[in-house]
């Protein structure tokens, strides 16, 4: 080995070693690789290199969830590597997601060298652009070549691809790597003439690239409007707010923030925070009253249909702030795009204040629907899963980070999570909205973070049980609070449940599933939550390291019914 960790035994030791010098100058300093003999080169260096963390996933979709995680907490690209063949088809679903939510991540995957391709050579597949259109830059690494003129070339691919995961837009990148025996650092000569010439100064260019700020066109807003703030993620969640706040104070304009936007956990800076907006948009004699001249939508729509459905009814103009690529309106209204980063939207934005009663309007019926909530969310006799949403806010120590499952957790969230401000940070993987990898998320955000908790049902649970075999590499603490209703609760709201048969079975899906057992097979802590005094008492204080999971045991269809009754008595309140 010589000095800045470059391994000459042999070309694909100096090939393998040139990369991952290349991320490491690049401020890139995770990996997350699944064992495979086709990776050596890459993996035998990420192992090696001391600035870079390389952590060992058995399971390549775990493993592909577990880097999105990192990632998401980081807002850095993490690397992702497996073996050739089927490894890297695992990773599909986390790349989807990945780019869908805006996660930067450099995904390796090895392969044979051409000569091996289509000739019933083992453990091969046809892996060019095996993520289609899901990823923002594809390219095929060359074979091998102890050449100065072919490790600038990748050199220059390496760095290309840091930009690309990460500019204009983050999401994933991926590179096919081939590479012919010798697999493993076996000593030879075929390197040995390079090492004068790639040294420090072969890699003392490369800087990360700076984000030029856009040009801010002058946006002027004025009359009855509101600011729709949809999910996103931020490296600096409380000036995120303060933006917002101050542009809220400026227009007069209520800000209806959904559970995955950091303005609810940070209440005291966003004046005219409306969360229970799901009850009003559902109450036919106030929407009317409180239709808006415009809409300002930050970044997304949120989770809320009935507030969807009450805007597209009466088609607002909308003004959508993103710095995403990608269409924002599902709603297919009359919108238009200014694509910057809301902060910078922010400064910009002129126009004269809405009378105060209109905004006074929005936060009264916002507190006589939170009023009736609370006071009927405590009066429920047994465990209704809807509560945990509503009393983890005031039971988590400041600054825990929440990750919200889909299907009825996030939608809880939605509902009953109050404004607060915890600063509290919140994900979900709410770009394709899928369950899968939910649990290895949860693991790459509470890795080297603060501590985490992960609220899910039962099914996204179980559809990543092997992300529990996280459990030995985590460093950090996570709660798993698993709602154990035996089945898929978000169906028991769709008009199918009506039909039986086939709803139990092939809807509903229970499983039926020991989960203490569960736990105990992967080395987890686990505690049936008794009531919700007990769960009070194991959530006020996180432990600093390991994982437990915490079971809530509550009644599908008893559930289901009480949501119906909740939102019944809060509309209600609006008359």
């Amino acid at each position: 080995m010589q000095k800045l960790g470059l391994d000459f035994r042999n070309v694909n030791s100096l090939w393998g070693s040139v990369l991952v010098e290349t991320l490491a100058r690049l401020g890139v300093q995770q990996a997350v690789i699944s064992p495979g003999s086709r990776s050596t080169p890459l993996t035998v260096q990420l192992a090696a290199h001391p600035q870079f963390e390389a952590i060992p996933v058995l399971d390549e979709r775990s493993a592909a969830f577990f880097a999105l995680g990192l990632a998401r907490r980081a807002h850095r690209p993490v690397v992702l590597l497996c073996t050739s063949g089927t490894a890297g088809a695992n990773y599909f679903p986390a790349i989807i997601e990945a780019r869908e939510s805006g996660v930067p991540l450099i995904v390796l995957t090895a392969d044979r060298p051409p000569e091996m391709r289509e000739c019933r050579s083992g453990q091969t597949i046809d892996q060019q652009k095996l993520f289609g259109g899901y990823v923002n830059f594809y390219h095929e690494l060359a074979v091998p070549e102890a050449s100065v003129t072919m490790l600038r070339y990748l050199r220059q691919t390496m760095a290309h691809a840091v930009e690309r995961a990460q500019w204009p837009v983050a999401g994933p990148v991926h590179l096919n790597a081939p590479f012919r025996d010798p697999l493993p650092p076996v000593q030879d000569e075929s390197s040995a003439g390079l090492k004068e010439l790639i040294t420090e100064k072969f890699f003392r260019h490369l800087e990360i690239s700076a984000r030029v700020p856009a040009a801010v066109p002058m946006v002027r807003l004025a009359g009855r409007g509101i600011i729709v703030a949809g999910q996103t993620r931020t490296a600096d969640p409380a000036g995120y707010a303060r933006a917002v706040g101050r542009l809220a104070r400026r227009l007069g304009w209520p800000v209806l923030a959904d559970a995955l936007s950091p303005l609810r956990n940070f209440a005291d800076v966003v004046p005219g925070l409306i969360t229970r907006y799901d009850v009003v948009a559902r109450s036919a004699g106030l929407t009317k009253e409180l239709q808006p001249q415009h809409v300002l939508c930050l970044h997304d729509w949120p989770t809320s249909k009935a507030l969807r459905q009450w805007l597209a009814a009466h088609d607002v103009p909308v003004t959508f702030v993103s710095d995403r690529a990608d269409n924002p309106d599902a709603l297919h209204g009359a919108a238009r795009v200014v694509r910057v980063s809301v902060p910078e939207f922010c400064g910009a934005v002129r126009g004269a204040r809405a009378p105060a009663a209109w905004v006074r309007r929005w936060t009264q019926l916002e507190q006589r629907v939170e009023v009736r909530l609370r006071r009927e969310l405590v009066a429920i006799e047994g465990t209704f899963e809807g509560q945990a949403s509503a009393w983890l806010p005031k039971l988590l120590p400041a600054d825990a980070t929440v990750m919200f499952a889909n299907s009825m957790p996030v939608r809880d969230a939605e509902y009953f999570w109050p404004a607060n401000n915890r600063r509290h940070v919140v994900h979900c993987n709410r770009g394709a909205n899928g369950i899968d990898g939910t649990l290895s998320t949860a693991f790459g955000l509470a890795h080297c973070g603060a501590p985490t908790v992960l609220l899910t049902g039962d099914l996204a649970l179980l559809h990543d049980t092997n992300g529990f075999l996280l459990a030995r590499e985590l460093r950090g603490s996570l709660t798993v609070i698993v709602v154990n209703n035996d089945g898929g609760g978000i169906f028991e709201h769709l008009p199918v449940a009506q039909f039986e048969p086939p709803f139990e079975r092939f809807f509903a899906t229970p499983q039926s599933v020991d989960f203490a057992r569960l736990a105990s097979a992967y080395g987890v802590k686990h505690i049936l939550v008794r009531d919700w005094a007990h769960f009070e008492r194991l959530m006020t204080d996180l432990p600093a390291r390991g994982v437990r999971v915490l079971e809530l045991r509550t009644d599908r269809k008893r559930d289901a019914a009480t949501r119906k009754r909740l939102f019944a008595g809060a509309a209600a309140a609006l008359r």
